[in-house]
């Protein structure tokens, strides 16, 4: 089992405990008090009712138990494979795959593309979710980078935790942006409204550091690179709402009015990827080309300037 120990403030007084908890701990709410109905989460060193309201000052025990080994099944999906060897392999995800099995999503996904492809993957996120190092979101296209070996999980993660990985994303906004570069230093934490999605905030955050420049401005959209120096849930999606240009057709963050270009999902895609090698230390960068469907919107966004 895993240990999480948290300690109740006075910003959380009188919150219910799950509620509380769920704004420190990356579980939900439905999470959270099924940890409470198992005996596996208890305050000041005493078991609690999922309706227990917290005070300053409680210290919270969380014993999570260990990953169920789920029964992923292979899938030959014709996976986009732009890099391999024996540690590493790079992947261009497509729009619409979600990177691993989840209620919902049994089959289809990275994972299951993944576990088809090579059976030598890093097992250090349990048998859900094999290899993988870093996500993308459903509907965000784009490179991932996959550890083949444990050795090569722990070199990745480290990499990204010092910020050393070089991750650049192409994306169509709304709003015409009018300086050329510009950074997001704007901390991001859970909607505490909404739970599904994230915001700008100083309660329960994390730093999140986003850089941007301007590649190309149309009459009522602009095309941008936003490169990550974090990496935080949704954090360009969120971070462009935040400056008043949502992505285009993001359905979380963006307008609520359907959007009128042939895309489905946000126009946001991870087009630059890079890291040093695990086990050689060189350098490497890869690169994958727009979709089809954001190549399909800038030239839409073309034809309407005249």
């Amino acid at each position: 089992m895993t240990k999480h120990e948290t300690t109740i403030t006075e910003e959380q007084q009188g919150q219910r405990i799950d509620k509380a908890l769920a704004s420190v701990l990356t579980f939900s709410r439905s999470q959270i008090q099924h940890f409470i109905d198992e005996g596996l989460l208890k305050v000041n060193g005493n078991e609690i009712k999922n309706k227990y309201k917290v005070q300053p000052g409680d210290h919270v025990t969380l014993m999570e138990p260990e990953p169920e080994e789920l029964d992923v099944t292979a899938e030959n999906l014709d996976l986009d494979i732009v890099y391999e060897d024996a540690d590493v392999l790079v992947v261009n995800k497509p729009r619409g795959m979600v990177v691993h099995p989840a209620p919902g999503h049994t089959s289809g996904t990275l994972v299951n593309g993944l576990m088809h492809h090579c059976t030598d993957l890093s097992g250090i996120n349990g048998v859900v979710r094999p290899g993988i190092v870093h996500r993308i979101d459903k509907d965000t296209s784009g490179l991932l980078m996959v550890a083949k070996n444990d050795t090569a999980h722990e070199s990745l993660v480290n990499q990204l935790k010092a910020k050393t990985t070089k991750r650049e994303y192409r994306a169509i906004v709304h709003g015409l942006i009018s300086h050329d570069t510009g950074t997001i230093d704007a901390p991001i934490g859970r909607d505490t409204d909404e739970r599904q999605n994230m915001t700008v905030t100083e309660r329960n955050s994390r730093d999140a550091v986003t850089h941007f420049h301007v590649i190309e401005r149309f009459k009522n959209h602009t095309y941008v690179t936003c490169e990550l120096e974090t990496g935080r849930t949704h954090q360009i999606r969120v971070h462009m709402k935040y400056i008043g240009f949502p992505i285009m057709a993001d359905p979380k963050y963006g307008p609520r009015k359907k959007s009128s270009y042939p895309i489905d999902g946000q126009a946001l895609h991870a087009a630059v990827l890079g890291f040093k090698h695990p086990r050689t230390g060189e350098m490497m960068t890869f690169e994958a080309p727009l979709p089809e469907d954001m190549q399909a919107c800038l030239a839409q966004l073309k034809r309407e300037m005249g």
